[in-house]
């Protein structure tokens, strides 16, 4: 077969299929997780500060440095496996090591993270995990539901806690999704003894995606309400105006400038917020994505992690959805609003117009009566001082017949006038 030229994104886009494979855990484990971004403006961060933050963890434990361009990066930090991740707006870390802390959910796992390094993190934290990672206990072959019942009423919060058996009953999952004393959101992982590190290590990263994009769609439901508050004193605005405008009681220009105010105010909010609300859409597809994923079965009468999210997540979402629909409602209406004034100025300046046009008409009705009048003072004008030079170029002609001035001028007046008369409609015409 003869050589055939490569897409140049083929092998580029083919990785990324693979670009971020999940981590080969064993258990007993202990994992911890953490999710960081830039307060403002995280979508256009300067990735190589977190790619230099990396690099400054990994130099503290001799561990080699990711490719310069490089968006994920799994390695050894002594007894830990690390994987990190760079995301569009946030960076991930997992790190995991075998065995567990004496303590269940000690925070001195986090240990693996010097204090001083998370001080110079370039960013702030969105959320953090502990895992504790155990096998399950069994009796005869099966699980032992009372001996996980009673971890779990210790170690959460029985409100708000979720339980389910996953991918077809390899594991049992638990969370509260509460943050603890120390800072963490904590999560318990009871894998089945014949469950493979691979499979856990999937599970552990499903968790991960699930409380991460969970809190990062959370900040859609902050900026809805800052956006609402916003909304709600251009809505009281926009309705004024628009009752202005029926009962004419104001200007139609004075109301037109207001109306582009609100306008402007409007298209701020959505450029915005547009972000942060395609960006809390996405984030909410991927959070029930991975819930379904796991394949959850309900776990002694627990709730599964789909009821939780239906009956503490979907109200945010649902209330992220009627800002921005309230919001694209708003524009639309001032939209309108700015029809019909636009057309209300239009009817104005044109009944202004008219007005002028007949004010100018009489105004030139005007003026031409007074050029007639200009003129006909005019014809007597240039005749009077016309009949004098004519009448002294006649006299000496006509004083031989008898005749004298004042019959000369008697007989070449009417001539004069006429000839005058004449001349000046000539010209008249020619000028028109």
């Amino acid at each position: 077969m003869p050589p055939i030229e490569d897409h140049p994104l083929r092998f580029a886009l083919t990785n990324e299929l693979h670009a971020r494979p999940a981590p080969v855990i064993s258990v007993p484990a202990t994992a911890v997780f953490m999710a960081t971004k830039l307060d403002r403006d995280a979508a256009a961060r300067d990735r190589n500060q977190d790619r230099a933050h990396l690099t400054a963890l990994l130099d503290r434990y001799g561990a080699a440095h990711p490719a310069p361009d490089a968006k994920h990066h799994a390695c050894t930090l002594g007894r830990h496996g690390l994987k990190w991740e760079n995301h569009t707006e946030f960076t991930t870390w997992v790190a995991f090591s075998e065995g567990l802390t004496d303590r269940p959910f000690d925070p001195a796992a986090f240990d693996v993270f010097p204090a001083d390094w998370l001080g110079q993190t370039p960013g702030v934290r969105v959320t953090s995990i502990l895992f504790r990672l155990e096998t399950m206990p069994l009796r005869d072959g099966v699980c032992d539901t009372g001996a996980l019942r009673a971890k779990l009423d210790d170690w959460f919060v029985a409100e708000s806690l979720a339980a389910v058996w996953v991918l077809d009953q390899a594991a049992v999952v638990a969370s509260d999704f509460r943050i603890d004393p120390a800072g963490h959101v904590r999560m318990a992982v009871f894998a089945h003894p014949d469950t493979g590190q691979r499979r856990i290590g999937r599970i552990v990263q499903r968790l991960c995606e699930i409380e991460t994009y969970r809190a990062m769609s959370m900040l859609g439901l902050a900026r809805a309400r800052d956006v609402s508050n916003l909304m709600g004193e251009l809505d009281a605005r926009l309705g004024a105006l628009v009752a202005g405008m029926a009962q004419k009681s104001e200007n139609a220009e004075a109301a037109l400038d207001a109306l582009m105010e609100v306008s402007t105010a409007l298209e701020q909010l959505q450029m915005g917020a547009s972000f942060r609300f395609g960006a809390t859409r996405a984030y909410e597809a991927i959070v029930h994505d991975r819930v379904e994923v796991l394949r959850e079965l309900r776990f002694e009468g627990r709730q599964t992690l789909a009821e939780f999210m239906r009956r503490r997540y979907d109200p945010a979402m649902r209330t992220v959805k009627a800002a921005e629909a309230r919001l694209a409602l708003l524009s639309e209406r001032a939209m309108r609003a700015g029809r019909l004034l636009s057309t209300q100025v239009e009817v104005a300046r044109s009944a202004q117009n008219q007005a002028l046009l007949q004010s100018m008409d009489r105004r030139a009705d005007l003026q031409l009566r007074l050029q007639h009048t200009v003129e006909g003072l005019s014809v007597v004008a240039i005749s009077y001082y016309a009949v004098g030079l004519l009448a002294n170029v006649v006299l000496p002609f006509a004083e031989p017949f008898g005749v004298d001035k004042t019959g000369v001028m008697a007989a070449v007046t009417p001539l004069v006038m006429g000839g005058v008369w004449l001349a000046l409609r000539r010209i008249r015409s020619r000028l028109h």
